[in-house]
């Protein structure tokens, strides 16, 4: 069966996600299922809580990050995370989200960002370090902890 995408080599990033088909802006990309529930975060966890973190089956641990991604995050029934077009998606475009974009904080990844958009932040953060504007820009597409847990941060500093 014909899913959309394809796991590929990418240039100076290892492998990677591409589509193999085009997706419309709105559309589901990539159906999250959780695999494994995790005792603590991990380099391919996905946080589905303040302090709950799973492995996705399938290819989703292999979608790279971008600082200008084309799919952003929605939670699905399950609780695991579906990535969702932002915009279109034509044919052998790599699939790429924010890593932002589900875990409020990241440490398992270089200083250095390599993912080579026009609009990179020169380095990989979670939802807590990610600018306020491009918070506002990603509004539909993170995970509702992750607004959650700002709240919490913000009303501790009050």
């Amino acid at each position: 069966m014909e899913n959309g995408y394809k796991l590929r080599n990418t240039e100076g990033k290892g492998e990677g996600v591409f589509a193999t088909r085009s997706f419309n802006a709105g559309e589901t990309v990539m159906v999250g299922v959780v695999e494994m529930v995790l005792g603590g975060n991990h380099s391919h966890a996905s946080q589905i809580g303040k302090n709950k973190y799973v492995f996705h089956a399938g290819l989703i641990s292999k979608v790279n990050h971008s600082c200008n991604p084309n799919c952003g995050i929605r939670v699905n029934e399950t609780g695991a995370h579906d990535f969702v077009a932002m915009g279109d998606i034509s044919g052998n475009e790599e699939i790429t989200f924010d890593y932002a974009m589900r875990n409020y904080d990241v440490d398992y990844f270089p200083k250095k960002c390599i993912c080579g958009s026009t609009k990179c932040r020169e380095r990989i953060v979670g939802w807590k370090d990610l600018p306020e504007k491009r918070k506002i820009e990603y509004k539909g597409f993170v995970a509702p902890y992750l607004l959650e847990l700002d709240t919490d941060d913000s009303s501790k500093l009050k």
